[in-house]
C-alpha cells in the first residue's frame, strides 16, 4: 500500500490487472475476457438527463421534462459575439473546474500547481498540505503532469471536495482532497494503476449526470492496452467519488465504462443525457464519440469511421487531424464545443434533437449531430480546454505554453468567449 492507502496492483509501465482503490475498498479488479464486439450494455440507464446552460440563453428544460428533444435546441450555426481576457500569464494551464462560489479552480501541468481564477481575474495560488503532495507526487514530462479536475457534486457553499488526475513516477492516477477557501486539506489517492508514458495519457475528469467520476485514459503509445479488459489504458473509467466501480458498469468488478480508445481527451454530457467524448487520431482522423456503456471504440484496429460493421462504435464527427487535435470539450443545450490543439480553432458541432426512441439507439447517434462549425479559428492559437462558466459564458484555456505552441505576449490564457 501507498501513504494514500491505495492497494496497487501492477509495476510501473505495465499494462494494470484492474485499479487500486481507497483502503475501505480493497476490490480485485479485473475484467472478463472478451473476443469479438462490444459487451452487453447493463440494464441500467448511461446517464440521467440534466440541463446544460448554453453560452447565450437561459438554461434548458428541466430533466423532469418528458419530451427528451426538447432539452436540445437546434441551432445549425452561431457566431461569436465577444472574447475577452479573463486571466493571463498562466503556466500550461490544462484542466479547468467551476467552484459553487463561481471561481475557476486551473491545473497547471508542468509547474504541478492549482490555482483560483476569478471572474474579474484574480490569480490565486491553492496551498496547504494537499497542493504540497500533489506536487510532491507529480513528474511532469511531454504530455504528463498536473492533468485533470473536477469537483465533487454536493457542496453548496464552504469546503469543497475535489479530485486530480496526475502523472507519478509509476501510473496516472487520481487523488481527492477538500478545499476550503485557498487552502487543500490532505490528499488521498483514490484510483491508480493507469498506465503512464511521456505522451497519451488522457487525464480528464468529470462527475456525470448520474453523480459518479468519469476518467479518461491514454494508451501510452501502446496500442494493445486499448482493447485489453484487463489493462485501465486507452479507457473511460466510470468510479464513485471514492474510486469504487460505479454501480451499473458493464463488469461490477472493473470500473472500465469503454474501450478501444486511443486517447481521450474530453468528456461532458448534453441535457439529453448523451456522453459525449473527443479523441485523438493517429495520421487520420480525429473523433468525437458518443459514450454507450460497454462499447469497444475500435483502437487501434479503427481510426475514424467504418468499424460499426465489425462490432465497433464509430465516432458522430471526424477532423483531420491537422484540422483538430481535439482537447477538452464543453456541451450546452445547443452544440458540442471541441478546444483544438493543432488546429488551433474552437470547433462547434451542433446537437440535433432525439426523441427517447433514437437516444436509445446507437445506430442514431450520428443523427444526433450537425456539421462541426470553426469558431475563433487561428485567432489565440492552441486550444487546450473549454467549460460552461457559471454566467452561461465559455471559458476556454490556451495551451501555447506547452512546448508545442507559439507563445504571444500574457499566455497562457483564460478567455471569456459568448456566441449568439
Amino acid at each position: 500500500m501507498d501513504a494514500g492507502g491505495a492497494v496497487r496492483r501492477r509495476g510501473p509501465g505495465r499494462p494494470a490487472a484492474g485499479p487500486a482503490v481507497a483502503a475501505a475498498l480493497p476490490l480485485a479488479l479485473a475484467l472478463a475476457g472478451c473476443t469479438g464486439g462490444p459487451p452487453p450494455a447493463p440494464t441500467v440507464p448511461a446517464t440521467v438527463p440534466s440541463a446544460a446552460a448554453s453560452p447565450s440563453s437561459p438554461a434548458s428544460p428541466s430533466a423532469a421534462s418528458p419530451e427528451a428533444s426538447a432539452l436540445v435546441r437546434d441551432v445549425p450555426t452561431v457566431a461569436v459575439t465577444s472574447v475577452q481576457d479573463v486571466a493571463t500569464g498562466l503556466d500550461v494551464p490544462w484542466g479547468l473546474a467551476f467552484l459553487p462560489d463561481g471561481r475557476g479552480l486551473v491545473t497547471l501541468r508542468d509547474a504541478a500547481r492549482l490555482v483560483l481564477v476569478g471572474a474579474d481575474g484574480t490569480v490565486t495560488d491553492v496551498t496547504g498540505p494537499g497542493a504540497d503532495a500533489i506536487a510532491d507526487a507529480t513528474v511532469a514530462q511531454g504530455e504528463g503532469g498536473l492533468l485533470g479536475v473536477a469537483v465533487v457534486p454536493g457542496s453548496a457553499g464552504g469546503p469543497v471536495d475535489v479530485v486530480v488526475y496526475l502523472t507519478s513516477s509509476q501510473d496516472n492516477r487520481v487523488l481527492r482532497a477538500t478545499l476550503d477557501g485557498t487552502v487543500l486539506g490532505p490528499a488521498r489517492v483514490v484510483v491508480e494503476g493507469i498506465p503512464r508514458g511521456r505522451n497519451h495519457n488522457g487525464g480528464r475528469l468529470a462527475f456525470g449526470p448520474d453523480g459518479h467520476l468519469y476518467v479518461t485514459t491514454g494508451d501510452t503509445y501502446e496500442t494493445g492496452l486499448a482493447p485489453d479488459p484487463d489493462s485501465l489504458g486507452g479507457k473511460v473509467l466510470r468510479v464513485t467519488a471514492d474510486g469504487a466501480p460505479a454501480p451499473g458498469n458493464p463488469d461490477p468488478s472493473s470500473p472500465v465504462w469503454t474501450r478501444g480508445h486511443r486517447n481521450v481527451q474530453g468528456i461532458a454530457w448534453a441535457p439529453d443525457g448523451r456522453a459525449f467524448a473527443s479523441e485523438l487520431g493517429q495520421d487520420t482522423w480525429d473523433e468525437l464519440n458518443v459514450l454507450r456503456a460497454g462499447a469497444d471504440h475500435g483502437w487501434p484496429t479503427v481510426e475514424g469511421r467504418g468499424g460499426a460493421a465489425r462490432g465497433f462504435a464509430d465516432p458522430v464527427a471526424v477532423w483531420a487531424t491537422a484540422d483538430a487535435s481535439p482537447s477538452g470539450i464543453a456541451v450546452t443545450d445547443e452544440g458540442v464545443y471541441v478546444a483544438g490543439l493543432r488546429g488551433r480553432t474552437l470547433w462547434r458541432v451542433p446537437l440535433r434533437p432525439l426523441d427517447a426512441a433514437s437516444l436509445a439507439d446507437p445506430a442514431a447517434d450520428a443523427a444526433g449531430v450537425g456539421d462541426p462549425q470553426p469558431l475563433l479559428a487561428d485567432e489565440h492559437g492552441r486550444l487546450r480546454a473549454v467549460e460552461v462558466a457559471p454566467d452561461g459564458s465559455l471559458w476556454v484555456l490556451t495551451g501555447n505554453t506547452d512546448g508545442r505552441g507559439d507563445p504571444a505576449a500574457g499566455d497562457d490564457r483564460v478567455l471569456r468567449v459568448t456566441v449568439g
